[in-house]
């Protein structure tokens, strides 16, 4: 069983690298640039996380079917189904094993900006754009992510014209870029008087949070920053003082915004944060020309381009359509159980 996973999680090549890598640490000029040695050190650390897990499950399988085959020798077939039920646990530490092989981009280990926008429709889809976002603020608590709210923009009815969330935690975008893309719901819409059926758009886009150490050049002449009254929730303060700021990225038209905090100078650097993600973004899918294959991603926030539908009349179903992963829970996802859409999406798209 586990002999054939060893090929394809490519095991001997991780230790031979590991190996490769703790020469090189024993170089006398290694600790010259400290910088280097660090990353070096920490990418040992990685591979050795994954192969001890994997030793482990190794040996724990090794010494089952032992085990097993003693007690079908007995005819004890009390402790074959014991046996049977640690076969299923070493079944899902291998499965969470393989999650973490598709973890291993240069960016998936890294915490994550999420913004959500509704698409045409006005209340309907902001309040559904407000849906998507309560949806991720749980999907990270039962996550054990920390989240900041960075900015909320409410509707002028309902919902939000916007919003930005800051999950922090390892692996936090490796998970969530399987959320970008356009989410569809189907329901009886609570602001038709008529009680008719709608369907409504949001569009989530996922970008990695950029490390201290990675330079992102912006020229300040390049920038346009406004301030302005920050509205809604916040008390007498938010909106008394221009403490809002809006940065507009002149050359790329990227435009990022943060009103949620009190002090002007702390929206501004949490803005800057988020421009920085956007840029740092960007220069990724150029430098790897992927700039088609990305855009394609980002269709219009409208029939025909989603990723997955929400479908709450006429019948409960949560639909993935890359994945053709679907359930009838449609409370326990928007509840934040969003594990099996995600998972399926990294064993089949990440590889």
């Amino acid at each position: 069983m586990l002999r054939n996973y060893g090929g394809i999680f490519d095991v001997d090549a991780k230790k031979e690298r590991i190996n490769l890598l703790e020469k090189e640490t024993s170089n006398t000029n290694f600790w010259n640039d400290n910088e280097k040695a660090q990353i070096v050190l920490k990418k040992i650390k990685e591979l050795k996380d994954w192969t001890d897990r994997w030793d482990s499950l190794y040996t724990r399988l090794e010494e089952l079917m032992m085990m097993a085959d003693m007690a079908q020798d007995e005819g004890e077939e009390s402790t074959l189904n014991d046996l049977l039920k640690d076969l299923a646990t070493i079944k899902e530490d291998l499965e969470s094993l393989e999650l973490m092989r598709m973890l291993g981009g240069v960016d998936d280990a890294k915490s994550a900006l999420v913004t959500i926008h509704p698409g045409a429709g006005g209340t309907e889809s902001q309040d559904w754009a407000e849906m998507l976002f309560r949806m991720y603020l749980r999907y990270a608590q039962r996550s054990g992510f920390d989240v900041q709210i960075m900015d909320q923009q409410t509707g002028d009815e309902a919902g939000i014209k916007s919003a930005t969330i800051e999950v922090n935690g390892k692996y936090a975008f490796g998970y969530l870029k399987a959320e970008a893309g356009v989410h569809r719901l189907v329901r009886i819409s609570p602001f038709d008087a008529n009680k008719r059926r709608h369907t409504s758009f949001a569009s989530v886009f996922v970008y990695p949070e950029v490390d201290d150490d990675i330079e992102i050049e912006i020229n300040p002449s390049d920038l346009r920053i406004d301030t302005y009254r920050a509205s809604g929730a916040g008390g007498q303060h938010v909106n008394k003082t221009s403490s809002a700021v809006r940065i507009t990225h002149i050359p790329t038209n990227i435009v990022v915004q943060c009103q949620n905090e009190r002090s002007q100078f702390q929206n501004k650097a949490n803005a800057m944060k988020m421009l920085m993600a956007r840029l740092y973004q960007k220069q990724k899918e150029e430098d790897a020309k992927k700039m088609e294959a990305i855009e394609k991603k980002k269709k219009e926030i409208s029939w025909g381009s989603q990723i997955r539908s929400y479908v709450f009349h006429p019948y409960n179903m949560v639909k993935d359509h890359r994945t053709s992963v679907e359930t009838s829970n449609v409370q326990d996802v928007m509840d934040g159980n969003l594990s099996t859409f995600i998972k399926a999406y990294l064993l089949e798209f990440n590889d």
